[in-house]
């Protein structure tokens, strides 16, 4: 049987029409400037998210940091959400390498920052601390989305208190198709925004960070400071484009998919997190947590099975393979738990 792999929406390959792209890509050399379609592919995005520029790094993390030193100067500070992938899961990067404070306050369960936390957090002007400089983002986190009254309201106290505001919108374009509202009108007023082409559009790497032309110009430079330059990266950038021409819509089948997921593993009695898109959280008890992960690959299915486990839906996941997954995981509770699970129907 074909594998199953819900562990991420990054472990993605590209289409056969997608590798077609890249094959005929024309390219040049993106130091100079000269890659043609990796310059079609920022002005593409640019121009999708109404800002002046954009630049292509080779992965999120990068774009992020990059985005953050353009922002900040030494010693200067980002408020940030403790959740969020900017602070939690870039290896700490603002503060090693951009020696940029982050101040993280706690996400809401729907994913926000209190702005009036946000607000508090704001420092004096005062010799004894880090000057705050910005409010950093990310839409959709943890699967949720934000919406565009949320982050209106906090675009304008950025504007209110002086400070400038960066969103990291890996995954944007499912907050764009959950809510029905192009980028441009749920990004409007931000300066800049990190958009992961590598995520649910499917391509093998890539992040565009669009911005007002000053922004950009600063993070070309701190791209080149962390080696995110490259040649003719024109190859990639093919898929890229691809994928914001075909792939942005068809994320409406990953939602679907994932609240197929979600049913089906709430009629096996497990508690399951409602799902806003592209992301499912399941409770499991603990003692079956290796075993099931261990059993579900030894039948082609690569999933990470934790107390609360997450599972990510994308294109190389079909509904025919939600359905395999359930029947797998009933199968294995059914035999392996003293509580036999709800009895399972069929997915639908």
């Amino acid at each position: 049987m074909k594998p199953i792999d819900l562990r991420s929406d990054t472990v993605t390959r590209p289409t056969t029409a997608m590798r077609a792209a890249m094959a005929q890509a024309e390219v040049g050399d993106d130091v100079f400037g000269d890659d043609p379609t990796i310059n079609r592919l920022q002005e593409t995005a640019a121009s999708m998210f109404g800002m002046d520029a954009g630049l292509f790094f080779p992965s999120g993390t990068q774009s992020n940091l990059a985005a953050l030193m353009a922002h900040c100067q030494r010693g200067e500070e980002v408020i940030v959400g403790q959740s969020a992938h900017t602070y939690k899961y870039e290896g700490g990067g603002a503060a090693v390498l951009g020696s940029i404070q982050p101040q993280p306050l706690t996400n809401k369960p729907d994913g926000t920052l209190d702005l009036a936390e946000v607000e508090a957090a704001i420092k004096p002007d005062d010799s004894h601390f880090a000057i705050t400089r910005l409010i950093a983002l990310e839409n959709t986190i943890g699967g949720k989305v934000l919406s565009r009254a949320y982050m209106a309201d906090a675009i304008a106290l950025a504007r209110r208190r002086g400070l400038s505001i960066h969103l990291d919108g890996a995954r944007i374009f499912n907050a764009s198709v959950k809510l029905g509202m192009p980028v441009k009108d749920l990004c409007a007023g931000f300066d800049s925004v990190s958009v992961c082409l590598s995520k649910g559009l499917g391509t093998p790497a890539g992040t565009v960070l669009v911005a007002k032309a000053p922004i950009i110009e600063k993070a070309k430079r701190a791209r080149k400071m962390l080696g995110g330059t490259m040649r003719q990266v024109g190859i990639i950038g093919a898929a890229g484009l691809y994928a914001l021409e075909h792939h942005i819509e068809r994320l409406a089948d990953d939602h679907a998919n994932a609240k197929r997921l979600g049913s089906g593993l709430e009629r096996l009695g497990l508690v399951v997190d409602p799902v806003q898109t592209n992301m499912v959280f399941a409770a499991f008890p603990k003692e079956v947590c290796g075993p099931l992960q261990e059993h579900l690959a030894a039948e082609g299915i690569l999933a990470f099975i934790d107390p609360r486990s997450r599972f990510v839906t994308h294109l190389d996941v079909d509904s025919a393979a939600i359905d395999r997954f359930v029947e797998t995981v009933y199968a294995f509770l059914a035999k392996n738990t003293k509580a036999r699970p709800a009895v399972l129907t069929q997915a639908g």
